[in-house]
């Protein structure tokens, strides 16, 4: 094929259209080069989707400490929880820790 019958041609007299090669150019800019591209546009929003998620995730353990926190202030539920968590005793007191056959063999597979 020829220059002057590619000229001829339809599609090749709008593809050298001066226009649409500035169009052409820009629209590739900003999908691959530009600081902020589509794919920079699509990472970010799939950042921000795992922040918003994290974001819930902290509110309900804020929620859940809230709860801790209120039971808290009754004095016999802090000492359960003292004894329970910390293995904290009064004087004289002796503590035994029981354990389970079936609770031995999973810590020894972790």
């Amino acid at each position: 094929m020829t220059l002057k019958e590619l000229k001829k041609k339809k599609w090749f007299g709008i593809a050298t259209n001066m226009y649409v090669l500035v169009l052409t150019t820009f629209a590739i800019w900003m999908i691959f080069f530009d600081t902020n591209s589509l794919f920079i546009h699509n990472e970010l929003k799939g950042q921000i989707e795992d922040l918003e998620k994290q974001k819930e995730y902290l509110k309900n353990e804020i929620s859940k400490d809230r709860k801790i926190i209120e039971k808290l202030k009754n004095p016999e539920e802090l000492e359960k929880f003292a004894r329970e968590h910390y293995y904290l005793k009064k004087k004289n007191e002796e503590i035994y820790l029981i354990e389970y056959a079936d609770s031995l063999k999973n810590n020894e597979h972790e």
